[in-house]
């Protein structure tokens, strides 16, 4: 008589699926000390400049560092406002710019000085705005005016406030 001894044996093993991959959203371009002109007709009228920029797939930009604006007179020759803030973006779809944190304008004109936490600039409209709470100041009178949203054009030579407040002399 014989006796078979049969071991079978049987592994168990997960199956494997395959690991999606998840796109880059990532940068895909850096460019530090930049230096951004845009001009008309050959005229400068906007200088930006800044330590870094990344760019993105979709064309997007950031600016994580302080961000210079320079306004200048029709001629070109002259810088007649200047834009100050901690850091900024520009969103190809919409064709705007933002500019984020202690926004400081100056129009050196006019002598005012505008404070907020955000501004947006169209150049296709060559209007600045926001919705965010402003206050412009006199450097002439010291008189401060209040308000909560303003649409102006890309110089600060005209604006208006939505919401104004605050009290000055007439």
């Amino acid at each position: 008589m014989y006796i078979i001894h049969c071991t079978l044996l049987f592994s168990c093993e997960e199956e494997k699926k395959p690991v999606k991959s998840v796109p880059y959203v990532g940068p895909i371009e850096e460019i530090k000390d930049v230096n951004l002109r845009y001009s008309e007709a050959a005229l400068l009228k906007v200088k930006l400049t800044t330590a870094r920029q990344f760019r993105f797939l979709n064309d997007d930009r950031k600016y994580p560092d302080e961000v210079h604006i320079d306004f200048y007179d029709p001629s070109g020759q002259q810088i007649v406002t200047t834009l100050r803030s901690d850091s900024g973006r520009y969103d190809r779809g919409k064709d705007l710019y933002t500019v984020m944190g202690h926004v400081v304008v100056v129009n050196k004109q006019k002598q005012e000085k505008l404070q907020t936490n955000l501004l947006n600039w169209n150049p296709n409209t060559k209007k600045v705005f926001t919705e965010n709470k402003v206050i412009i100041t006199s450097q002439l009178t010291g008189e401060k005016l209040y308000g909560l949203g303003m649409d102006a054009d890309q110089d600060f030579s005209r604006y208006s406030i939505r919401k104004p407040s605050g009290t000055f002399n007439l």
